[in-house]
């Protein structure tokens, strides 16, 4: 599990794999639209900081050395994932179909982990094995989630654009 300390950069994007998975579940086990509501938000926050510092920082190091189609999938992933995203972070938990979607987006999610970090001969065990330095690509990464952050509390993040639609 990584620490403050680990710049690994499987490792940071593994933690906040965990981060969002049980945002998910508390957000399951929420009662009461404001609850949820703040939950949804924050699940929306970490899934767009997340997607920007793989599609800015890791994708981009891994081109190239890893399956093309398996970067190929990922971009199209978070895409998918993306306008939900955004219809989540624009809607309200007293909305039709807003817990559905919500659950849609956590079983979207659940299916870009599995072929990121789970399923055999998956994306972060071929960044491991490539030449790529996950230590620097860790360092860079967390300097960039520092700062999406920072903006997320100031100003909020702007809605999340989809890079292949």
């Amino acid at each position: 599990m990584a620490d403050t300390t680990d710049t690994d950069a499987t490792h940071i994007l593994t933690k906040d794999h965990r981060e969002v998975e049980a945002l998910f579940e508390k957000y399951e086990k929420a009662k009461g639209l404001e609850a949820k509501a703040k939950l949804a938000q924050q699940i929306c926050t970490e899934l767009k900081i997340h997607a920007t510092i793989e599609e800015e920082i890791f994708y981009p190091a891994l081109r190239g050395k890893i399956e093309d189609d398996d970067l190929d999938e990922a971009y199209v992933e978070h895409d998918g994932a993306k306008v939900l995203i955004n219809d989540i972070a624009d809607g309200s938990p007293d909305e039709d179909f807003y817990d559905a979607k919500v659950k849609v987006l956590s079983e979207e999610i659940e299916h870009h982990v599995e072929e990121e970090e789970k399923s055999r001969g998956n994306m972060f065990q071929q960044a491991r094995a490539a030449d790529v330095d996950l230590k620097a690509l860790g360092e860079q990464m967390l300097a960039r989630k520092a700062e999406l952050k920072k903006l997320a509390e100031s100003e909020g993040l702007p809605e999340a654009k989809p890079a292949t639609m």
